[in-house]
C-alpha cells in the first residue's frame, strides 16, 4: 500500500473490482492506492470498533449505513492498536463530527494512520452487486496511483485471494500478557490470540477471570504453564483451512478435557478439530443485526458478525467425533449458516458470532457466563 495525505477531500478516487466493475468517488482518508477483499459490513454504528478488529486484515470494508463518521474518533474504542482494515468505502462522509468523546474526524484517523478509502459513490449499488456476485478482490486508488482503467483491473487480478490465506499469525500478540480479574479473581484462562478484540479478554475479566492471552503460536506446554482453568480461542482473520497449529494446540486441549470456548475463527477451529470441514462464503456476514437462534434454548438474539468462512456440520442430528458427541448449538436464521457448535460429553463449546459485541448489541453476553459456570462445573467435579 502507498500512501500520501496531501489534498484527499478534492482528489478524485476510483474503487476497482477484479470483474472489472470501476466506482467513482473521492478519496477519502489517505491518498494512494491499497488492495483487500472487498466486503460490506452492515453495521449503522460502531466503525472505529470495526476499523480496529483485526479479523479485517487485507479486506476493503465498503460501509452499507449512507452517512459514517458522525461520532468522529476517540481514543476509548479501539478493538487493538490499530486500524486493520485495508481500505475504506463509504458514501457520505460527515463533515464534522460531533460527540462528547470525540477527539478527531475519522477521515484524520484513516489519514494518520495512511488508509485509503474512498467517499461518495453508491455504496447500496455496490452492496447488491458484491450480494450478487460475491466478495472479491479489489483495489482503491487516487492521486498519482490513478492509472488507465485496464491497468488497475490488471493490477487488482493480480492480488492474492482470502481463500487459502494464512493471516491469524500477522496480527497476533508476539509476546504473551495478562489482563487481571476485575475484583475477586475465581478463574485463569489462557486466550489464543488469533486476532483477539480488547473486548473480548475485558468481558472475562468483569467476571473474576484473569486472562492470560498468548500468542497464535503458542504451545500445549504454553497454555497449561500458566495452569489455566479453561482455554479459549478467538477470532481472527483468513482461511481456517490454513490453520494447523490451532487445530493441533485445541486437539491438545480437547484431549485433556479443559473447558474450552472459541469465538468466530476459534468455531472454526473446534470445527476442524472435530472432523469437519470449512468453506468460504458466497460474501460473509459482517454488521451487528445478525439474527441467530440458540437452539438449547430456542431464544433468538440479534448479534455482531465478522466472518467469511464457516463450518460444515450437519444441522438436524448429533455426530459422533473423536471426542465425543458433538451438535449445531447455534444457527443464522437468514441462512442456515452453522453459528455455534457444543461437545455433549465434555465442557467445549463455541460460537461463529461475537459476543463480546463491541459496540453491541449484547443479546449473546450470556455466553461468557456459560464459560464460567463450565469452569465451575469442572472444578468442583474435580473436588468431589
Amino acid at each position: 500500500m502507498t500512501t500520501s495525505t496531501r489534498g484527499a477531500a478534492k482528489t478524485p478516487a476510483v474503487l476497482v473490482l477484479e470483474d472489472g466493475r470501476i466506482f467513482r468517488g473521492r478519496a477519502y482518508g489517505a491518498v494512494g492506492e491499497t488492495f483487500g477483499e472487498a466486503v460490506f459490513s452492515t453495521g449503522m454504528t460502531g466503525y472505529q470498533e470495526t476499523l480496529t478488529d483485526p479479523s479485517y486484515d487485507r479486506q476493503i470494508v465498503v460501509a452499507t449505513a449512507p452517512q459514517i463518521g458522525n461520532t468522529g474518533w476517540n481514543d476509548e474504542d479501539d478493538e487493538s492498536g490499530r486500524i486493520w482494515v485495508s481500505g475504506y468505502v463509504v458514501r457520505d462522509p460527515a463533515r464534522v463530527p460531533s460527540n462528547w468523546r470525540s477527539r478527531r474526524s475519522l477521515d484524520d484517523e484513516l489519514t494518520a494512520q495512511g488508509v485509503v478509502g474512498i467517499s461518495g459513490i453508491d455504496t447500496r449499488a455496490l452492496t447488491r452487486h458484491l450480494r450478487e456476485r460475491g466478495s472479491m478482490r479489489a483495489g482503491i486508488f487516487s492521486g498519482e496511483a490513478l492509472a488507465p482503467d485496464a491497468e488497475l483491473v490488471r493490477r487488482v487480478q493480480a492480488q492474492p485471494h482470502m481463500k487459502g490465506a494464512s493471516l491469524y499469525e500477522e496480527v497476533a500478540t508476539k509476546e504473551a500478557y495478562v489482563v487481571p480479574a476485575v475484583g475477586e479473581k475465581k478463574f485463569t484462562v489462557a486466550a489464543i490470540d488469533l486476532g483477539i478484540k480488547g473486548m473480548t479478554p475485558q468481558r472475562m475479566a468483569e467476571r473474576g477471570i484473569e486472562v492470560h492471552v498468548l500468542p497464535a503460536t503458542a504451545t500445549a506446554e504454553d497454555v497449561y504453564a500458566v495452569e489455566p482453568d479453561g482455554v479459549f480461542f478467538s477470532n481472527g482473520p483468513g482461511d481456517p483451512a490454513t490453520a494447523d497449529g490451532p487445530v493441533a494446540l485445541m486437539t491438545a486441549v480437547l484431549e485433556r478435557k479443559t473447558p474450552l470456548f472459541g469465538i468466530c475463527f476459534g468455531n472454526q477451529i473446534l470445527g476442524r478439530a472435530l472432523g469437519f470441514g470449512t468453506y468460504k462464503l458466497k460474501y460473509g456476514h459482517r454488521g451487528i443485526n445478525q439474527p441467530v437462534q440458540d437452539r438449547t434454548t430456542g431464544k433468538v438474539e440479534v448479534t455482531a458478525h465478522n466472518h467469511g468462512f464457516a463450518v460444515d456440520a450437519p444441522l438436524d442430528q448429533v455426530s459422533d467425533t473423536k471426542f465425543g458427541r458433538a451438535e449445531v448449538s447455534h444457527v443464522c436464521l437468514n441462512d442456515d449458516v452453522v453459528e455455534g457448535l457444543q461437545l455433549l460429553d465434555q465442557p467445549a463449546f463455541s460460537v461463529q458470532y461475537h459476543p463480546e459485541a463491541a459496540a453491541g448489541p449484547h443479546d449473546a453476553a450470556y455466553l461468557f457466563d456459560r464459560f464460567t459456570s463450565l469452569m465451575s462445573t469442572v472444578r468442583e467435579g474435580q473436588r468431589a
